[in-house]
């Protein structure tokens, strides 16, 4: 297939996380082109909507598909909004405020999100020697793998406009991928999503076989036509 007949597809990580997140994600190469999306700093009080216009300045190519993990996920729908998308895609996010789960919308509220020690991030050779039992210390090499935005102003900015995020409806023709197990945004919150059983959230990175075997007919079809329920 000639380069400029391939499908391109932009994958927007999650909130702090780099790219690499998506190092394990493979499709049909002679069908497709996967770029990797990465997270600007915000500007002095900056809207999600700017930022997102933003962003769309790295994209280079016409009726795209555009995926996105998490907070990445809602900045993707709001980058849609100026691009021409051929299929728009998130994962282990939400479409819009009511998904979001109660401790969000409380934290919205009181404004509690604002005093979140976010220079925290910053520390987690501290927090390795902290962390204890196997568990523990696994999820400090995930982080330190794949968190590496540690800046304070991006933080906090990101955490504003997730806990804030204020879109009433979801937009049409979204695609939603989500775990029954996502700690965070639980699934029971979550409407009309294709169901990844025993998908967490970061099953982008434990679970990338189910992706590559499911993600083109996705792309292709909007849906997901199997109905076996495949463990990996």
């Amino acid at each position: 297939m000639k380069e400029d007949s391939l499908i391109h597809v932009y994958c927007m990580p999650g909130l702090a996380a780099n790219p690499t997140i998506f190092e394990n994600i493979e499709l049909p190469k002679e069908k497709y082109e996967i770029h990797w999306l990465d997270w600007l700093l915000p500007k002095k009080r900056e809207t999600l909507n700017e930022y997102a216009q933003r962003l769309c300045k790295k994209v280079k190519h016409d009726n795209i598909v555009l995926i996105g993990v998490s907070f990445g996920g809602v900045v993707v729908q709001e980058m849609a909004q100026f691009l021409t998308v051929k299929r728009l895609i998130i994962i282990s996010s939400v479409k819009c405020q009511r998904e979001l789960p109660r401790r969000m919308r409380y934290a919205k509220s009181t404004g509690f999100f604002r005093i979140l020690p976010t220079s925290l991030a910053g520390q987690l050779d501290f927090l390795e020697k902290l962390a204890v039992g196997d568990y523990a210390q696994k999820r400090i090499k995930l982080y330190r793998k794949y968190l590496s935005i540690t800046d304070t102003r991006y933080l906090d900015w990101a955490i504003a406009q997730m806990v804030c995020w204020d879109k009433r409806d979801p937009m049409q023709e979204i695609v939603h991928i989500h775990g029954d197990k996502d700690e965070i945004f639980p699934h029971k919150y979550i409407e009309g999503c294709i169901t990844v059983p025993g998908g967490t959230h970061v099953m982008i990175i434990n679970r990338f076989r189910w992706f590559n075997e499911h993600l083109d007919e996705i792309i292709e079809t909007g849906k997901l036509q199997k109905t076996k329920e495949e463990q990996y």
